[in-house]
């Protein structure tokens, strides 16, 4: 049974037409993704389903028990909530519970915080939410959002997007729709959110340009191409696969069709005379004919092939350089020589120290010690995180003629600024429209295009992969394979990061950069390995140490009756106790009464306390 029920859904802005008459369905566990390229609707129909933006015709149908939630490329939140509030913005006992238990937590030690941490802690017991409470630290841990009383305001967009993702999975709904959830993450943890996923039963749709995560968390892909869908029920390979398959074919059939078609032209032209059935059969049948031949060969690709000026010998050289802010090191004194056609990828967690480590590159920011030495030949091209600042009120060309009219390429041709965005694809139609009316994917090609036609030779690229779609990535990881400067990438695309890097700096934090000779995935079988190894030294240590200890003796039969009969004893005696006391502050005239009474008291709590030892004896006896 369907959970949801897309149905004749049409969508356009103006003349363009974004997707029409499409329909789908999502079966209970489905993991879904939508691929399409840049500007295709991706995240407009996401929108639509979640009636955040309107569709010209159709419908969307959830279930009605169902629970839905969206992650937005840019979640927007109140400013002036915490952390903590934008998480648990709704309404569930458990989340509730432990939302005040956390609260109380906080709180400085008194009689009355103690009073309210044992009410609480009794409510949580009851509903059952310790589970729920584990759940939301492994989560906001694995996030890296710790300071739960921090404003929404002074986030960055990443956090702000790490903060959406976190109250989407602690909520656990049966429905996700997400919209590029790896986007800010760190490769730890976009390896943590894969394994979540996929261990889950929820119903997913999701827009991701990532290869890997796709792969290992979809098991159903929905293309978005000319404006309908083609479904593909398996993996990223499987795609693949039946998408070359259905191209070929395609492309065989135009093929064919214009080949007969220039034949029934010849026809045509004769003009015959003869108009028997036949005849207009033909006739009919060559119309059908040319509409086939008229249809456009599936080859369109992003082009690249800009120009480079020759490296000298003297590239690039880091010597001694460090950078910290306050107590926080993010680079101890590092010393690198960078050599011709040289492709080093840079990984390591978010706020370590990758970004501040282009900029000093880049002499945007200064370092605390060393110096940055730059070969004279050296052109850099570098794609920043946040140097994408590009008017919303320019049109599209206009921003390449900002940079030339005229651009020389490697095979020395000269082109226009209209011809290099057409082979970058911006066809005619679209390079008069507004910066701001583009998709988030279509603004950051352009900005990469903006960089590569300053012919640099030495590129780079911080988080050059965000929001492309997976054709634009494909070309790039093609143009840089045969790019012949030097490449610098930052990237959590760990797919695209193999295919280029076979040489890495891994910010390891505490400003730690280890130099590894080798790509992503040789550096993270290692790192399991050694983290396998780890585990198995301190497991051999742990028996070793229990070797030596005094082994304890299995509980028999006697303390087990013995440890029931002081559960049944003790409470009895501290019955009696009270008893006693009670009688005692009643206030006895008879003097030995109250001696007598008095001495039994102090018997009886001797006794209580013996018994007392001897139960926490046998209950750690019987917990061995």
């Amino acid at each position: 049974m369907n959970f949801v029920q897309v149905e004749g859904l049409t969508k356009s802005y103006g003349e363009r037409v974004l997707f029409e008459n499409i329909s789908f369905g999502l079966q209970l566990g489905q993991k879904t993704a939508l691929v399409a390229k840049n500007g295709a609707g991706k995240s407009t129909l996401l929108r639509i389903m979640m009636d955040k933006d309107v569709a010209d015709a159709g419908q969307v149908v959830f279930r009605n028990d169902c629970v839905v939630a969206y992650l937005d490329q840019n979640p927007d939140f109140n400013p002036e909530d915490t952390i903590r509030e934008a998480v648990f913005a709704w309404k569930d006992p458990r989340i509730d519970a432990i939302r005040e238990y956390e609260l109380i937590l906080e709180q400085a030690e008194s009689p009355e915080r103690n009073e309210q941490l044992e009410i609480i802690t009794r409510r949580v017991d009851e509903l059952k939410a310790w589970d729920t409470e584990a759940k939301v630290k492994e989560i906001l841990g694995k996030l890296s959002i710790h300071d739960l009383n921090q404003k929404m305001g002074v986030l960055s967009g990443g956090q702000r997007k790490r903060v959406a993702l976190a109250a989407l999975l602690i909520r656990e709904p049966d429905i996700m729709l997400l919209d590029e959830p790896t986007n800010h993450l760190d490769i730890d943890m976009i390896e943590w959110l894969e394994g979540w996923l996929s261990q889950k039963n929820h119903t997913l749709l999701m827009v991701t340009h990532d290869r890997y995560f796709l792969d290992k968390v979809c098991n159903d892909i929905i293309e978005l191409d000319r404006n309908t869908i083609q479904r593909y029920k398996g993996n990223y390979a499987y795609y693949l696969e039946k998408k070359e398959a259905a191209r070929e074919a395609f492309n065989s059939e135009v093929g064919k069709a214009r080949n007969l078609y220039s034949k029934e032209l010849e026809w045509m032209r004769r003009m015959p005379k003869a108009r028997g059935t036949k005849a207009k059969a033909r006739i009919e049948q060559f119309y059908d004919t040319k509409e086939k031949a008229s249809q456009r060969i599936q080859d369109d690709k992003v082009e690249l092939s800009v120009k480079m000026n020759r490296l000298g010998g003297k590239i690039l050289e880091l010597i001694k350089i460090s950078k910290s802010y306050d107590d926080n090191l993010l680079i101890n004194p590092f010393t690198y020589t960078f050599k011709k056609g040289e492709k080093i990828g840079i990984v390591g967690k978010n706020g370590c120290g990758k970004s501040t480590f282009l900029k000093i590159i880049m002499s945007q920011l200064e370092s605390d010690t060393g110096k940055v030495v730059v070969g004279d030949t050296v052109i850099f091209g570098y794609y920043s995180q946040d140097g994408m600042n590009l008017a919303d009120d320019k049109r599209v060309i206009e921003v390449i003629k900002d940079v030339a009219d005229v651009i020389p390429l490697a095979d020395g041709r000269n082109l226009t600024a209209s011809q290099l965005l057409q082979l970058f694809l911006f066809p005619p139609q679209m390079q008069y429209t507004p910066v701001g009316k583009l998709s988030g994917g279509e603004k950051r090609r352009l900005y990469l295009l903006t960089v590569l036609m300053k012919n640099p030779n030495f590129l780079i690229l911080d988080e050059p992969t965000n929001d492309l779609d997976i054709q634009t990535l494909n070309i790039l990881q093609d143009f840089l394979e045969n790019f012949g400067g030097c490449v610098l990438i930052v990237s959590h695309d760990r797919f695209f990061m193999d295919a280029l890097a076979d040489h890495l700096f891994v910010f390891e934090g505490q400003g730690v950069i280890r130099d590894y000779n080798g790509n992503y995935t040789d550096y993270r079988l290692e790192r399991d390995e050694e983290e396998k190894q780890q585990k198995a030294q301190q497991t051999l240590e742990k028996e070793t140490v229990k070797k030596h200890e005094k082994p304890k003796s299995k509980p028999s039969f006697k303390d087990v009756h013995a440890y029931e009969q002081l559960e049944k004893e003790i409470p009895q005696i501290e019955k009696k106790i009270e008893e006693l006391s009670a009688k005692m502050n009643e206030g006895i005239s008879d003097h030995e009464k109250l001696m007598e009474i008095s001495e039994e008291v102090a018997r009886l709590t001797k006794e209580l306390e013996l018994k007392s030892n001897q139960w926490l004896e046998l209950a750690e006896k019987l917990d061995a």
